[in-house]
């Protein structure tokens, strides 16, 4: 079994960390269709035969697989210009460079990973000690593979050192060049830093360990560090080094070649065959590696705010992706060598495209990015390959709108026009209410100002003059059926327009939250109608949960029609809230941004309780997972008093989750949940240590506010006037301990950090964050909950 680890939201959250997961898992049962010819790779002759033409490279081997069998195999140019000139074979050994990182290194983490000696979300510092100086105790082992670990690129060459154990002392001693998790900076430090975990934790070499449970179990022959001398005359030559002489079985990495020739970043060297021996059992072989495993390095495991995918190892989707070419879909993954080397596995087709040049050869400065891109998307037209319907939507989720993680291909809003489900039970003639021609209705409605349709009118109203529906009750939720009122004490009521009785659902006590039995006797049916926020502590998803419970006492049916989760149905973030700690802020154990509508929870709080409501859910018709609200083409009514804006309710998921502490969120001001404050926190101080923390899109302005209402109501507060500058690659529940964490660092004297658990619900998180534990590090402990429930919620999505 793998141990539990992070998935990374985006973007996806562009995809869901979770479907992508779903996806690869599902691989094997893809069907595909290839109408390959012998003819048909003609056009991968022709971009090969140009480059070595125009000098581009001096030759090379492009290799292709297709479901289990190698269907393009050939060699170009020539191996060597200088000393001598020799033409290119096609058993050509070449310095893989940075595909070490994914082939040698990353593969030995993900072994250890399975077999339960490492742990993504561990500190690094955990296995090797010495890393937590200067700065990097927080450093975790996933944001080495991802490369969001703040390290800089590489190691100083302008000092005269050699020798691994110099390089481990350089590495131990190494500053984050930026806060760690907060940005992708492609680091050899990083995989450096992997090897010599490697080798810690083995008691063994990089190299050896490499040998023993990579190469040889897959008969990777003429694979490995340190390539013998007999094979000297099949190695493609690189450059010239430092003093004049052509390396040539040497590595061409400066720092590697310093380390002695084997290193995390660096220095295997290998065939086209070889690596095509690898990269069918990354696709089907599993001898190295479970699937579980594969699956997880070769899905997003970034922050899932972030804006380059990266997998545990292996390039997604990032600036460095060029090898994927413009036709392979973001799903599939691979990496790049700087000597002109490149492999990308594509799962979703059952493809591999290996190439393998010494662009660098004799004397540098060639780039083969745009060589790299055209023979991929050659290799998709040559092909043929086209997917099952399944597979093209499957597909869509990926390449098109921003799925459960971000990237900067992807699609980040729309002009849509959605019709919510009181719209579409309109134009249906309310046939999911159960009526017919001889046959009325009693129905019980729960709605509030946001129960309305696309024209205006109230639900109330049209459910009123429906024909062969009587509207027997109407129940209101917190802040009462206008949804003005900021207090518990909300009496039952009559309609104006209707004269129909306002039960409500709202006061102090689980038993005033609750529709009574003689309420619920009245009707047939009870319709839900309100407008969500998708964030957990919303009470309105309580609401619904209590009605799920009366209707299935009652034999009652209920209907729900679905409208937006309005910060969009892609992103799940934060933490998923304790097991038997359920509470009218916390229905379910979800997590604080649950990328759900209020149908889809209404179908999972449904099954996963056990309640067994006779459920009927009316969905929305346009709506796509990505939208946010302002993609709807739907009125923004504010859903309660203090929610003004849909900026508003980008923030509300982390500045709400920390409201309970002794801070002001706004409340009284024209901006709530967009600024916090305190009358003891010095704003320029506030705002310069959150600066420095580089959040994901987000800064903060310095302020002084006077709230009119709620904690510290006619008090000047200093604060932080926080500034959404990229709702898509803001993690909000990960802001909200961000600005806890700050608060308490700064203020331990006056801040009460404990009332952060309230509506936070996960007290590891609480005990992570008051201990001063990195709030990146608190974030990434999430995702392992997170994954779990992301493949329960898969269950009932509806979009």
């Amino acid at each position: 079994m793998l141990p539990n680890r992070r998935l990374r939201s985006l973007v996806v959250s562009v995809f869901a960390a979770s479907t992508m997961l779903l996806m690869r898992i599902g691989h094997a049962q893809h069907t595909f269709e290839a109408k390959h010819q012998e003819t048909g790779f003609q056009a991968i002759d022709a971009i090969m035969e140009k480059a070595v033409a125009d000098s581009n490279i001096p030759g090379g081997v492009v290799l292709v697989g297709h479901n289990g069998k190698i269907v393009y195999r050939k060699a170009f140019g020539s191996r060597s210009l200088e000393p001598t000139k020799e033409p290119m074979t096609v058993d050509t050994i070449f310095d893989l460079a940075s595909l070490t990182k994914c082939v040698a290194t990353a593969t030995s983490m993900m072994k250890l990973i399975e077999q339960g000696r490492v742990r993504l979300n561990d500190p690094v510092s955990a296995y090797l000690s010495e890393f937590a100086q200067n700065g990097k105790e927080d450093i975790t082992v996933r944001e080495l593979m991802t490369h969001y670990s703040g390290l800089r690129p590489d190691l100083d060459l302008g000092e005269s050192w050699r020798g691994h154990d110099t390089a481990f002392q350089m590495v131990m001693r190494e500053k984050p060049a930026y806060p760690p998790g907060s940005r992708f900076v492609y680091s050899d430090i990083n995989f450096e830093t992997l090897g010599f975990l490697v080798e810690k934790v083995t008691g063994t070499s990089l190299n050896d360990f490499t040998r023993e449970n990579i190469y040889t179990p897959l008969r990777m022959k003429d694979t490995g560090f340190l390539p013998p001398a007999e094979l000297t005359s099949r190695i493609a030559p690189t450059q010239y080094d430092e003093q004049g002489r052509m390396l040539r079985g040497v590595v061409h990495d400066p720092t590697a070649r310093r380390m002695g020739g084997v290193a995390g970043h660096a220095g295997l060297f290998s065939t086209a065959d070889d690596l095509a021996l690898f990269a069918q059992d990354m696709l089907s072989g599993h001898k190295v590696l479970s699937n579980e495993a594969i699956v997880k390095m070769s899905t997003p495991q970034q922050p899932a705010n972030a804006a380059s995918l990266r997998g545990l190892g292996w390039d997604i989707d990032s600036p460095y992706a060029s090898n994927r070419g413009e036709l392979l879909p973001v799903g599939s993954y691979g990496h790049t060598g700087f000597t002109g080397t490149s492999l990308w596995i594509d799962s979703v087709t059952n493809t591999y495209v290996i190439v393998l040049t010494n662009a660098v050869h004799p004397r540098g400065g060639k780039s083969v990015v745009s060589l790299r891109s055209r023979i991929a998307s050659a290799v998709v037209q040559s092909l043929h390959l086209s997917a099952t319907k399944n597979d093209e939507l499957r597909l869509a989720r990926i390449t098109g709108y921003n799925e459960s993680l971000m990237a900067s291909r992807r699609i980040t809003s729309r002009n849509g026009y959605v019709k919510n489900g009181i719209d579409v039970l309109e134009s249906h003639g309310f046939r999911e209410l159960g009526v017919t021609a001889d046959r009325s209705i009693r129905v019980g409605l729960v709605t509030n100002q946001t129960g309305v349709d696309s024209a205006g009118q109230r639900t109330v109203d049209v459910l009123a003059h429906a024909p062969a529906v009587e509207l027997v009750a109407i129940f209101s939720p917190e802040h009462g059926v206008a949804g003005k009122v900021d207090t518990t004490d909300i009496h039952n009521s009559k309609d104006a327009a209707t004269n129909v009785p306002i039960y409500s659902v709202y006061g102090e006590g689980d038993a005033n939250r609750r529709p009574t039995s003689e309420e619920m006797a009245r009707l047939d049916v009870v319709v839900y109608d309100i407008q969500d926020l998708g964030v957990r502590f919303y009470t309105y998803e309580s609401t619904l949960g209590y009605f799920l419970e009366a209707a299935a006492r009652a034999g009652k049916e209920i209907v729900v029609l679905d409208r937006p989760n309005p910060v969009n149905g892609a992103f799940v973030q934060g933490p998923v809230a304790d097991a038997g700690r359920e509470s009218f802020v916390g229905y379910w154990q979800t997590p604080i941004r649950h990328g759900m509508t209020i149908g889809e929870l209404a179908r999972m709080f449904n099954a996963e309780r056990g309640i067994g409501a006779k459920l009927t859910v009316v969905p929305m018709e346009g709506w796509m997972r990505g939208d946010w609200f302002d993609s709807t083409g739907r009125m923004w009514i504010n859903p309660s008093p203090n929610m003004r804006s849909l900026n508003e309710a980008a923030l509300y998921p982390g500045v709400g989750m920390i409201e309970a502490t002794n801070i002001s969120v706004g409340r009284g001001t024209d901006t709530p949940f967009e600024v916090v404050g305190a009358p003891w926190i010095d704003p320029v101080a506030l705002s310069q240590r959150l600066n420095s923390r580089e959040i994901s899109g987000t800064r903060f302005v310095p302020i002084r506010f006077t709230p009119s209402a709620s904690n510290y109501a006619g008090e000047e507060c200093g604060g932080v006037n926080i500034v959404v500058t990229d709702r898509n690659a803001l993690d909000a529940p990960e802001l909200g301990i961000e600005i806890a964490s700050a608060l308490e660092a700064l203020y331990p004297a006056h801040y009460k950090i404990t009332g952060l658990d309230s509506l936070m619900l996960n007290r590891a998180s609480l005990q992570a964050v008051s201990a001063g534990q990195d709030p990146r590090r608190v974030a990434e402990e999430w995702q392992d909950e997170i994954e779990q429930f992301e493949k329960v919620r898969s269950k009932y999505l509806l979009y």
